[in-house]
């Protein structure tokens, strides 16, 4: 079963067992203006809640995007090196950035549900 999440950070992760898929929320996109540039980790990288995975750069601003949950990168999405503008096009779909294998015992109780997501922007 997947199971979508959302954080603080304006992430979103598709939970499906123990990978996650994680990208920015149409909300984060819509801040950052047209994406023009992702710096992807590298597959195998280990990486502790908090830390930066990925680089975005926008015509507004550069920003990281970190992992929301500790976990290896099994998989990274090699379409945005060439075509970046999917995060703005696509960023629940074809804009994801990295999936990865989450280390067990993760704690999930910080991340949101889509409503309290857009309770939490709406703020």
């Amino acid at each position: 079963m997947s199971d979508l999440k959302f954080t603080k950070d304006h992430e979103w992760l598709l939970i499906s067992g123990s990978q996650a898929t994680v990208g920015i929320t149409e909300f984060a996109q819509e801040q950052l203006g047209d994406v023009v540039f992702v710096e992807l980790p590298e597959v195998g990288s280990e990486y502790s809640q908090g830390d930066e995975v990925a680089v975005i750069e926008s015509v507004k601003a550069a920003g990281e995007i970190v992992a929301p949950l500790a976990g290896k990168v099994v998989e990274v999405n090699e379409e945005l090196a060439d075509n970046p503008e999917l995060v703005n096009e696509s960023p629940l779909q074809d804009g994801w950035f990295v999936k990865m294998e989450l280390n067990d015992g993760v704690d999930l109780s910080e991340l949101m549900s889509e409503s309290e997501y857009q309770e939490f922007t709406a703020e």
